[in-house]
């Protein structure tokens, strides 16, 4: 468990988006990262684009692998740490797979054993090559890679639960064969936790690797539904970081919140710095949070064409490294010590049920009813309502069901 919250963002590059592995300029990269330390922050995530990296299964080119040590020395020398991700893999709409896994030579990603071979050679190979750097936190296995396991991809490779576990598995331990001591996660997007047929789970985030990520974006129904300045929207990556401790084993299991953001238009531009800190107001007092990473550090060039309109302005700072009003409100973040959270809502424990956490559903709705009457609630799997060792380490003393818990006024309190 952290002593403090940490704060960091998202690094995109200002010049050439993460195309720019391909003209890679440290001068570049130095004078965005100048920007982000000039925030107060204190680590950046990094994306190696994976066919840029790993063009050949047998190939994982020397200079890409000494260009990223250089931007995370660059980042040393700026009292910034680096998590790396490896499969890039998806980015902001776009899929960055090598053709070594598509069209002519397509393999399935996660089963394939050349493929998955492949895979743990790179992940080692970066680990490796950080392992020594003291400002190196660890790797994540890869951008959200949950997304080409199911729908909506429009070309998924299809897998089972086990299969995705067995994967995870594989992976994460490559990671910290390389790198000991590393703090190696997994990051999927939120179709882990609410879509019912994705076969990457509530447990396997909450469970495997050494912290879990969410990644919060209210584009997925939830500003749509309720608007920018409602609790559901303000308060949805708190949601997140809540309801992910049910499937936690290890009572105090720490958080990060990898990614959030404030996309436009459901979060305009003239709002963003209000949603930013209600956003991380509310997140702070979740327990056991490890950090909170914003994307992303710099906007998406008008140059660069193709881009959904959410993601050119997504950036702390502009294309010229200046700040936003978003940037002071995360530069002025600061960590706090949030008490437990002690009235539990009871979520469904079968991954074929998680759209009921999903917005619109019984338990996302109970949820805020709870919070607009100020219990601060968590969650808790219905397979562990009487585990009074697990109640108790985690500070919960009450125990509901969402249709015990009835409409109120706002601010009103349960009878």
């Amino acid at each position: 468990m952290p002593e403090a919250v940490r704060f960091g963002v998202n690094y995109t590059p200002s010049e050439g988006w993460f195309h720019h592995w391909l003209d890679f300029d440290l001068d570049s990269v130095r004078a965005d990262l100048d920007s982000v330390a000039a925030l107060g922050l204190d680590h950046i995530r990094v994306f190696p684009l994976w066919p840029y990296f790993q063009p050949d299964r047998t190939l994982i080119r020397p200079r890409a692998v000494e260009q990223l040590l250089a931007l995370a020395d660059a980042a040393a020398e700026r009292g910034l740490d680096v998590n790396v991700d490896g499969l890039q893999g998806h980015l902001s709409s776009f899929d960055f797979l090598p053709a070594w896994t598509r069209t002519w030579h397509r393999r399935n990603l996660f089963t394939d054993p050349q493929v998955v071979e492949g895979e743990a050679a790179y992940l080692r190979t970066l680990a490796a090559a950080l392992a020594d750097r003291p400002n190196f936190i660890g790797m994540t296995i890869g951008n959200e890679v949950n997304q080409f396991a199911a729908g909506p991809h429009p070309d998924p490779d299809r897998i089972s639960e086990a299969e995705a576990e067995q994967w995870l598995g594989r992976l994460l331990a490559a990671c910290a064969e390389a790198a000991p001591g590393g703090l190696h996660l997994h990051a999927s997007y939120d179709a882990a936790w609410y879509q019912d047929d994705q076969p990457f789970t509530p447990a396997h985030s909450a469970r495997l690797g050494d912290v879990t990520a969410v990644h919060s974006w209210v584009f997925n129904g939830t500003a749509q539904r309720h608007g920018r300045t409602a609790p559901q929207t303000e308060q949805h990556a708190a949601y997140l970081v809540e309801l992910s401790k049910a499937w936690a084993e290890d009572a105090h299991r720490p958080v990060w919140l990898q990614e959030v953001g404030a996309p436009a238009p459901l979060i305009p531009a003239e709002h963003a710095a209000a949603f930013a800190e209600a956003t991380i107001d509310a997140v702070l007092d979740c327990p056991d949070l490890w950090g909170i990473t914003w994307w992303c550090s710099h906007d998406v060039s008008r140059n660069l064409a193709d881009f959904p309109e959410l993601e050119y302005g997504l950036g702390l700072l502009t294309n010229d490294r200046k700040p936003k009003d978003i940037a002071h409100v995360l530069a002025a973040a600061e960590s706090k010590a949030a008490a437990p959270r002690s009235t539990a809502l009871v979520v469904p424990s079968a991954p074929a049920l998680r759209s009921r956490c999903a917005p619109g559903g019984p338990v996302f709705d109970a949820w805020f009813r709870l919070a607009a009457d100020g219990a601060r609630p968590t969650t808790v799997l219905d397979t562990r309502t009487a585990d009074h060792d697990h109640l108790t380490a985690r500070g919960i003393t009450e125990v509901v069901t969402p249709d015990q818990v009835l409409p109120t006024p706002q601010g009103g309190t349960r009878s």
